[in-house]
């Protein structure tokens, strides 16, 4: 699967997005990976070089957390943004390299709040050294991406940084306070995800192209600003498909903990299709389900979301999403970096496809 989150998003709940006619060529999974692969090998290696910087006592605990890297898509997406937008230089890894340590360091705390043992296939932070060291090393995590950020020669990185990261944790405080509410509207959830995913996402197309632009010395604010459009749709679409996938995926599949949502008392689009749709008894039915939670009442929570079509309508809006994501880049011309981007938004269809299967 893709690595497994901003509240402007212009597609609005409710509505599906406009359909693409895009008709550009797209880019395969290998294709996008054998053309990222030399980017994403120095943002491994700064990446790796970053564990340096901690204390020698604290080092093992940052080595593991910084190369528990998945499909690095937001690293992918900075790659392919600077090229869209006009070329690639350092500093795009470097830029790259900051988000990808904010995201592994909301994916520590995440591990903590979730009770989730296992993450891309093995024990997570937390399952291995208690959530005291989880908590503690991805605040310095935070803080190191902060600090690098602060070293570009102009503040427009860090304050997208620092703004982005806020609003992450902002998105993760407002689910928190949301769990067990089973009244949740669609609204507020589709908001908590736009902050919570979304972001960064934006943050990484969105920088990707502004460094591109400070390179060339030209203005592309129009394009910069379809590439950040295109990742608040693209990581809205994740992480509709990361929901579904925690109700009709595996462990094998999703190289953590499913089921964590329904335990954690978290609302997502399936349910929320469930309950919107619904007669009052089923309705019922599924708040008390969803209230006193336990693994043997999947069977009865699959019988629902198979009687209201839960999967196939959050397909449906998956494929909104994606629809939008790539009428975004309509703008741009065509190369291979765009086909790439394209190409991400055709893999995650498919996989999306492929869930319940």
């Amino acid at each position: 699967m893709l690595a497994a989150q901003s509240s402007n998003s212009t597609t609005n709940v409710g509505q599906q997005p406009a359909t693409s006619s895009q008709p550009n060529i797209t880019l395969g999974w290998k294709e996008i990976l054998a053309g990222a692969e030399p980017f994403l090998l120095k943002v491994g290696e700064r990446l790796r070089a970053q564990t340096a910087e901690f204390q020698t006592d604290i080092e093992s605990y940052a080595k593991y957390a910084l190369t528990a890297q998945g499909k690095q898509l937001r690293p992918i997406l900075v790659c392919l943004s600077g090229d869209a937008a006009g070329g690639l230089n350092d500093s795009h890894v470097s830029v790259a390299t900051i988000i990808e340590m904010v995201h592994l360091a909301t994916l520590v705390h995440d591990d903590i709040i979730d009770l989730a043992s296992l993450r891309r296939g093995r024990p997570t932070l937390a399952a291995k050294w208690g959530n005291k060291i989880s908590v503690l090393l991805g605040d310095c995590l935070f803080a190191k991406a902060l600090k690098m950020a602060a070293g570009f020669p102009t503040t427009e990185i860090c304050r997208a940084v620092a703004s982005a990261t806020d609003t992450v944790c902002e998105g993760e405080i407002l689910q928190t306070q949301a769990r067990g509410n089973f009244d949740l509207s669609q609204q507020q959830y589709f908001r908590v995800m736009n902050m919570k995913t979304a972001e960064l996402f934006a943050l990484s197309c969105d920088l990707g192209a502004f460094l591109a632009v400070d390179a060339s010395g030209g203005s592309m604010s129009k394009k910069r600003e379809a590439l950040r459009q295109f990742g608040l749709a693209l990581g809205t679409a994740y992480q509709l498909y990361d929901d579904c996938l925690d109700l009709f995926g595996s462990e094998k599949l999703a190289g953590k903990t499913v089921g964590a949502d329904l335990t954690e008392g978290k609302m997502t689009l399936p349910l929320l299709i469930i309950r919107d749709k619904a007669p009052h008894g089923d309705q019922a039915a599924l708040r008390h389900c969803f209230s006193h939670w336990s693994a043997d009442r999947m069977p009865e929570l699959m019988a629902m979301m198979t009687k209201y079509r839960a999967l196939d309508l959050s397909r449906e809006t998956i494929r909104g999403y994606l629809a939008a994501a790539r009428e975004a880049l309509n703008c741009l011309p065509s190369c291979e970096a765009k086909a790439g981007l394209l190409g991400l938004t055709r893999y995650l269809e498919e996989q999306t496809e492929v869930l319940g299967v």
